[in-house]
């Protein structure tokens, strides 16, 4: 059970979550797996890291699926995330205190794929935390308890963060960054991302074309000063809204137009680009 403070998802993913693969990404995941090597993803919101992360979780342990219950811990990493929260605490049980394991702790444990979303956004000692599990030793030290954990053969730490949407005061460490193996992903060509629409959404692939094209001409006005773009997600989203009967000019305008921006002149440009597209 999660504790106050964390954000966490313990995922068992009895079924295959769906992802189309946009280069070798899968290939090179499964080396660094076999090597033990931990990986950072890097790539704009909603362009499919999660999902990847969760596919390949998938993968690695579909031919063994009871060996563990949990294969996959995701930890939302926030500014109010701690060491403590990753880690463990003691717990008052009756008149005697007991310890409890974080999330982090447990995936160290018991051999479980551990990935840390957004990782900038967590507080500095949390990041120092992992630093031990980064390298040769592969141990996690519980200061509180004065043990040494050393990591299970099928542990693996993944962490992402968006370089391109951080702050200076936010950007990721040196000492952290030369810690992992990089894979960077961004946002599908036209084609391929139709066809992710039209899979996730049910939609037929003529509209989830259409709703392609919208977010490659939303991301084209990074040209024009807006850099944040239209994720995949959304696009999903609004496809989402028309197969449930949601007309598709006002299911862009929910989840992409207004979605993206609070600026009406920059809802004036998406919402253009929506007029031209859909019929």
């Amino acid at each position: 059970m999660s504790k106050p403070g964390e954000a966490v998802n313990f995922a068992t993913l009895d079924a295959e979550p769906y992802y189309l693969p946009l280069a070798d990404e899968l290939e090179v995941f499964d080396a660094a797996y076999r090597a033990s090597l931990p990986v950072l993803l890097k790539g704009p919101t909603g362009c499919g890291k999660t999902r990847f992360i969760e596919h390949m979780t998938w993968r690695l342990y579909r031919e063994r699926p009871r060996s563990i219950d949990v294969p996959l811990v995701t930890i939302c990493c926030h500014e109010d995330l701690t060491a403590t929260d990753m880690v463990g605490r003691y717990l008052l049980q009756g008149d005697s205190t007991v310890w409890s394991d974080g999330p982090l702790t447990r995936a160290v444990r018991t051999g479980a794929l551990c990935y840390l979303d957004e990782i900038v956004e967590a507080r500095k000692d949390t990041t120092v935390l992992i630093h031990s599990l980064t390298d040769h030793r592969r141990i996690l030290p519980i200061d509180k308890t004065g043990e040494l954990i050393s990591a299970h053969p099928d542990f693996l730490l993944i962490i992402s963060y968006n370089p391109g949407y951080q702050s200076v005061l936010k950007d990721l460490k040196h000492s952290t960054r030369q810690r992992f193996v990089s894979l960077e992903f961004d946002y599908p060509d036209r084609d391929r991302e139709a066809e992710i629409i039209s899979v996730e959404s049910g939609i037929d692939l003529q509209h989830a074309e259409r709703l392609a094209v919208i977010g490659e001409k939303v991301r084209n006005l990074s040209e024009h000063g807006f850099e944040e773009g239209v994720s995949t997600r959304l696009l999903i989203y609004a496809a989402e809204l028309v197969n449930k009967g949601i007309e598709p000019r006002r299911a862009a305008e929910i989840a992409i137009v207004t979605a993206v921006s609070d600026d009406r002149i920059v809802q004036k440009a998406i919402a253009d680009i929506v007029d031209t597209v859909l019929p």
